[in-house]
């Protein structure tokens, strides 16, 4: 019983993201360290601040299963109230480090605010090449590890009005992907879309749940995932890595609302196991990584 009440799955493993040509492997963990970095000075920020951020998506989930990452997860997302995110640029603005910079399209018209995160914050001296075969990064300041930042946001209680005005922004997409491809800014079709997604947000301000901008057009038909804000807010603490890092209240039903029941550990008897299949534990979004240079190292 004494294991039982730990409460997080101990077994690790090592997911290597690249063998370099003298043998030196870079692994996720190696990557995970270093966005940690990134994580510990946006905290540190938001606190000054009073900045309500919570750590979201396969974070979240790590914080239920591991008390910290996910062993092949090789990202972290972080989610911002709407009402708060000018606050937040403005604190990164005065008050990041040195060691760190960020991308945003209210700094930046070249990022592309459709690409899922509405910030990356990336930690200088550290390069890195996402999987990604539709948008590449456009801005100037470097490729290093980041941690990704995106808008929590008013959405219709009714799902079918929140997925007519999402399909508004799908609908516009192609064109943005295509003129980007070209190397086009696609500048005013860019202002569309914040235009409309923050007119969509304003309209269902009194709403009951929260989600991701209707202006980040990647989930499947109906299968955005939609939250009540009493299940979010107010933040809580948890044990990340051995830090406290903010997350949703409730986190445990975020988490099966959004990955299914089964998401979260379970006790064999012995110990906390996994739930998901061997060959769904992977890396995803690494191509190509160099954590001692801006720039592909061979």
């Amino acid at each position: 019983m004494e294991k039982k009440n730990k409460g997080y799955i101990e077994e690790r493993q090592d997911y290597v993201l690249k063998e370099l040509a003298n043998g030196k492997k870079i692994t996720v963990r190696d990557l995970q360290m270093e966005i940690l970095e990134i994580m510990d000075e946006v905290h540190r920020i938001c606190e000054k601040h009073h900045i309500e951020y919570l750590l979201m998506a396969g974070s979240a989930l790590g914080i239920c299963n591991y008390g910290g990452f996910i062993p092949w997860d090789d990202d972290m997302d972080i989610a911002i109230k709407k009402e708060d995110w000018n606050r937040f640029i403005q604190a990164l603005q005065e008050d990041l480090s040195d060691e760190f910079y960020f991308d945003c399209y209210e700094l930046d018209k070249r990022y592309n605010p459709i690409s899922g995160p509405m910030m990356k914050i990336r930690k200088r001296g550290t390069y890195i090449e996402e999987v990604n075969t539709l948008l590449k990064n456009r801005c100037r300041q470097g490729d290093g590890v980041f941690v990704d930042a995106i808008v929590y946001d008013n959405i219709a209680e009714n799902k079918f009005i929140d997925e007519a005005n999402r399909t508004v922004i799908k609908l516009v997409m192609p064109f943005i992907v295509l003129l980007d491809n070209l190397h086009i800014n696609p500048i005013p079709l860019k202002n569309f879309v914040v235009w409309y997604s923050n007119r969509y947000s304003r309209r269902h301000e009194d709403s009951k749940l929260v989600s991701q901008p209707i202006s980040v057009p990647w989930e499947k038909f109906l299968k955005e995932p939609v939250f009540l804000k009493e299940d979010v807010y107010p933040a809580k603490k948890y044990n990340f890595e051995g830090r406290m890092f903010y997350s949703y209240r409730n986190i445990e039903k975020v988490m099966k609302e959004w990955y299914g029941p089964n998401c979260l550990k379970k006790w064999d008897g012995k110990k906390w196991v996994e739930t998901l299949p061997v060959e769904k534990r992977k890396p995803k979004h690494v191509k190509d990584i160099n954590l001692d240079g801006e720039g592909p190292v061979f």
